[in-house]
């Protein structure tokens, strides 16, 4: 099997709901950011062999295969092909895993992944309300009992002893983090800036002609524990979780560009890390959210290694009690080393983007602690895990 490594990761700043990238179709957005990757790589886009996209809502404005969309809309070649996956809040991290087998099986050669999501156009469970139908027919209830992902993170909250006081610090520490690594100029080399148009207020979303340009992330707040403890809990009335200790709705996309080592070599790009290991894990999809616990442990158990041997995680803080549990179940977890920046509960959450935006966190992160193993992992809905492990060269 080939070496594959990343040569390019590169994301646009996340928009809050309603914010600066809700302007933008979801298609330019991420097309917006698919150019970003080919031109901050240097490569002839026409040498891209395949794309593969993530997207959750793939419904109206998302739907139709936007992987291929967005690469169109851009003024990109149309000989290069592309499909959009889904694998719910980890869709742009196993579409990231889905591109690098096709170049470990020689399948392609270069292939980029990518993600996105504006929630603020396509709200989350639009695909649902919409019809026809539901997702589960009948017979799935002797199976399972169907939850929601709020409801399960308050389950594992319930099970791995996780308090209110518990995931309020952990929402402040996100918080905090986040704003740090923007002052310190930590995001400033992963992020590129995004020109959004200004619309009429009106329904038809009417283009002025003038634009503006959204170049930071917009969900970070200041906030302390004495805030966070007057939130009303989001799930149950007692409930753990609040909007200062769950995942942001939010707009965004990111990319991934990938090859084998051979043909960075002859294309005279620098390979950046190497995709070590990868996975996807099913688990309990009541509890729905443990996927991280069982996709760590798989890539460990794979590589060999201890979290010992990790420089950086990045876990999707989809809800407090998702990284907590982790972290209890995890041996040897080291909390300075995760989300060292911040996550999605301060960063924000748009679904089909995050993985990949993930990945691109994780990449740069290594470059700038000077580490050499990355892991990214994240919960899913329907009860998955994504897992992946890079080392930096």
């Amino acid at each position: 099997m080939a070496d594959v490594v990343i040569v390019e990761a590169v994301r646009a700043p996340i928009g809050r709901r309603n914010g600066g990238l809700s302007t933008l179709h979801p298609a330019d957005l991420l097309g917006a950011v698919q150019r970003a990757c080919v031109e901050r790589a240097g490569i002839d886009p026409a040498a891209i062999d395949q794309i593969v996209g993530g997207c959750v809502g793939s419904v109206g404005e998302q739907t139709f295969n936007i992987a291929r969309t967005a690469w169109l809309t851009a003024g990109l070649p149309l000989s290069v092909p592309a499909t959009t996956v889904d694998t719910q809040c980890g869709s742009s991290q196993q579409a990231t895993n889905l591109a690098a087998s096709l170049v470990a099986s020689g399948a392609a050669d270069v292939v980029m992944a990518c993600g996105v999501e504006s929630m603020s156009r396509v709200p989350m469970g639009a695909t649902i309300k919409n019809g026809p139908g539901r997702p589960y027919p009948k017979s799935y209830f002797p199976q399972y009992e169907p939850t929601s992902q709020f409801e399960g993170a308050e389950r594992i909250a319930e099970k791995w002893a996780v308090t209110r006081g518990d995931a309020d610090e952990f929402g402040l520490r996100s918080q905090q983090l986040a704003n740090a690594a923007w002052a310190n100029g930590a995001f400033e080399a992963e992020v590129t800036p995004i020109t959004a148009p200004v619309l009429d207020d009106d329904e038809k979303r009417t283009p002025t002609g003038e634009t503006y340009v959204v170049s930071r992330d917009e969900g970070l707040r200041e906030t302390s524990l004495e805030s966070l403890a007057q939130l009303k809990a989001v799930a149950r009335e007692d409930g753990v979780h609040t909007a200062g200790t769950s995942s942001q709705v939010s707009d965004g996309a990111a990319a991934v560009l990938m090859m084998t080592a051979e043909r960075a070599g002859q294309l005279g790009l620098r390979a950046r890390a190497r995709v070590a290991h990868h996975t996807l894990v099913g688990v309990d999809p009541v509890l729905m959210l443990t996927g991280p616990i069982d996709a760590t442990a798989r890539l460990l158990e794979r590589s060999g290694m201890t979290m010992a041997d990790i420089d950086t995680v990045e876990i999707n803080e989809a809800f407090a009690s998702v990284v907590l549990a982790w972290a209890r179940e995890i041996p040897a977890v080291d909390m300075d080393k995760v989300n060292p920046n911040g996550g999605a509960i301060a960063i924000g959450h748009p679904l089909g983007a995050s993985g990949a935006r993930l990945l691109t966190t994780a990449l740069h992160t290594l470059e700038r602690i000077d580490g050499t193993n990355a892991l990214v992992t994240m919960c899913c809905g329907g009860g998955l895990g994504t897992g992946t492990l890079l080392e930096r060269r």
